[in-house]
Formats: C-alpha cells, structure tokens, sequence
C-alpha cells in the first residue's frame, strides 16, 4: 500500500479527491536538527490546498507486519463546527484518505483498530 501511494506522488499532485484538491503529494524525509542525520521514506503526505493534510506512516512495533498510522488535520476557523464530533468534523477528508490510499484492497478493511 504504502510503495503504490509513494509511486503514485507525482500524479496525485494536483488531483481532486471529494471536495480537495491535492497541492503537493510527497514522500517526506526527517532531518534531525540537533545532529542533522537523515531519515528517508518516513511516510506519505498529502497536503491540500486548504492546509488540510493526510499523512501515512507505518510503524514497524508489532510483533509481525506493520501497523499503519494514519495522521488527519484539518483547520477550522468556524468555531461553531469546533464543538462537532472529531468523526463527523473530519469524514470528508477521510474519506479521501480512504480513496488515496485503497487500504481496503490491500488491507481487507477500511475499520481502525485504534483511533486518538
């Protein structure tokens, strides 16, 4: 899943998924400020033209496989929308993360485990 995002940056630049369109779609690196080493392929991020973004990692601490981490942001001015359900608040843009990254073929399901 996460190499078929990753080869797909450059064409998911620009496009439109649901109501946002995809200003940069990139694989980010980490440098580290205090000692300046690099550490590629950290995760996919999708970063909208609203500021909103979607971002994909994978975190290799289980025992097999790996568990992806999906990170959802989104700012909103409108502080009546501030007391909605963090669900409701952000279902259009995860629903786009769904669509980008097709987890339910690769994965079986589109159901987290866990959700903070």
């Amino acid at each position: 899943m996460m190499e078929k995002m990753r080869s797909d940056t450059d064409s998911n630049t620009g496009k439109v998924v649901g109501k946002y369109t995809i200003k940069v779609a990139d694989d980010f690196t980490y440098v580290d400020p205090v000692d300046g080493s690099v550490s590629e392929k950290q995760g996919i991020r999708f970063l909208m033209t609203d500021g909103s973004r979607i971002i994909f990692r994978l975190s290799r601490t289980a025992g097999s496989g790996a568990t992806v981490r999906l990170y959802i942001e989104q700012y909103e001015p409108n502080k009546d929308k501030l007391s909605m359900l963090v669900s409701d608040a952000l279902n259009d843009l995860v629903k786009a993360a769904l669509k980008l990254c097709d987890i339910k073929y690769f994965c079986g399901t589109e159901t987290p485990t866990v959700i903070t």
